[in-house]
This record gives C-alpha cells, sequence and structure tokens, in this order.
C-alpha cells in the first residue's frame, strides 16, 4: 500500500517523571495511509522492573505484578522501531511520550531519537484550532462524537485507537477548501506544515487547485440555492 504512512502513537508508564526513574509499561500504535485507519496497529505490555506509582495503577488498571510477565522494553523495541519506520508520528502531548521513549531506546544502547520534525503534536495542534476549548483526547471524542466508552481505563492501544480518529477529522477540517480565496492551500496550510515542529518538505503531498468553473457553479448554487442565506443580507 502506498501513500503518506502515518502512525498514531501511545504510551502509559509508571509515573510522570522520566529524570526520576519512571518507565514505558505499554505501547500503543496504530497505522494511517494517506488519512485513513487501515486497521494495522502495534501493541505491547512492557515488564518495568520497578513498581507503578498509586496514581498510575488507578489511571491504568495495570500493576507491576501484572506487568511482571512481559518482556521488558530491551526485548521489544526492534519490533517497535520497525512498525513505525521513518513515518510521521502523530503523538497527544508529544514531548511527554517521546521523552519517556528515547529515554528508554537510548537504555537499550542504540543510536537512534525520535526527532521532533517527525512528529505531529495534537494537543498542540487542538489548542491553536479550538482556542479556550477543552484539548485533552476525551474532550476532542466528545467535540468529534467518538464513541470513547471504551475508554474505561487509559490504555495505550485504546488511547491510539481514539487518537487516530480524532487526528483524521482534524487533519479533513484543516485542509477544508477556501471555496471564496482560491487554492485549498493558500490561507490554510496543510497539517504537517502548520503543526509539526520544523520543517518536514521531505514529505509528499498532494496539492489541488480549484478551478474557476468549480467556484463558479458554487457560487451560483449558494444564490440560487439557499433561501434568505445571512452572507445575502
Amino acid at each position: 500500500m502506498g501513500g503518506i504512512r502515518e502512525i498514531a502513537l501511545d504510551t502509559e508508564t509508571t509515573g510522570l517523571n522520566v529524570q526520576g526513574g519512571d518507565r514505558i509499561i505499554e505501547i500503543g500504535c496504530v497505522e494511517i495511509i494517506d488519512n485513513e485507519i487501515t486497521g494495522n496497529s502495534y501493541h505491547s505490555y512492557i515488564n518495568p522492573e520497578k513498581e507503578l506509582d498509586l496514581a498510575a495503577q488507578e489511571i491504568t488498571g495495570l500493576t507491576y505484578e501484572k506487568l511482571k510477565q512481559y518482556p521488558v522494553f530491551r526485548d521489544v523495541v526492534g519490533g517497535f522501531l520497525d512498525f513505525i519506520g521513518n513515518d510521521r508520528l502523530v503523538i497527544h502531548n508529544a514531548s511527554f511520550d517521546v521523552g519517556f521513549l528515547n529515554t528508554e531506546i537510548s537504555g537499550c544502547g542504540l543510536d537512534y531519537r525520535i526527532t521532533y520534525d517527525r512528529v505531529v503534536d495534537t494537543l498542540l495542534m487542538a489548542r491553536k484550532k479550538y482556542p479556550g476549548s477543552g484539548a485533552s483526547l476525551d474532550a476532542l471524542c466528545r467535540r468529534f462524537n467518538i464513541n470513547s466508552d471504551s475508554r474505561v481505563k487509559h490504555g495505550a492501544l485504546i488511547d491510539s485507537e481514539l487518537l487516530a480518529k480524532v487526528y483524521v477529522i482534524m487533519s479533513v477540517e484543516v485542509r477544508q477548501v477556501n471555496l471564496f480565496g482560491g487554492s485549498a492551500y493558500e490561507s490554510v496550510p496543510s497539517v504537517v506544515e502548520k503543526y509539526t515542529y520544523s520543517n518536514t518538505t521531505k514529505i509528499d503531498r498532494h496539492l489541488y487547485d480549484i478551478t474557476q468553473d468549480e467556484l463558479n457553479l458554487h457560487k451560483r448554487f449558494i444564490h440560487e440555492s439557499i433561501r434568505d442565506a445571512i452572507w445575502n443580507r
């Protein structure tokens, strides 16, 4: 399957302090190609080799006793890196997950880092698109009428599945054509241009301009088919 490949990604951890030794306990990834969720995913629970904070246990429903049966990070890192490849990563509050992932990867002795020029942070994206509104994953699911009933507890795979759905909708909104302003990208930059941390010009993009005939047909429809439109008053 060709096209632009993106990975919605989420992690769960033993606590919030990566510098203090907290560890990743779960990774979930969902594949998106050309703005469509493919159904291909990656998921792993991880033995953190330490106890979880009480808050983390409450949020995830996991305990160290439950996680002891799973492989440690160094035993799953190869499969994880193979799945994400060099593709763009979609993460909610990216600095948190990227910080933990890079710390874990470094601890395995690998010369590899996830860099922010390949990351779309949907938290920053939502705050820019909807200033003053809730930007949490739950709030965005409510905004877009995405059923999040399965999210009784935080889970990396469940959250990455919800995040993928949220991102697809926000991507479509950002790419909406300015019908009275010409090019689709003239006044509304692409998601990647507007919300990633730095230049991503190596990523292929397909741009489609609106023809003058299409604009004329739309304007005629607006003026002839919609009665008492507020923009005609």
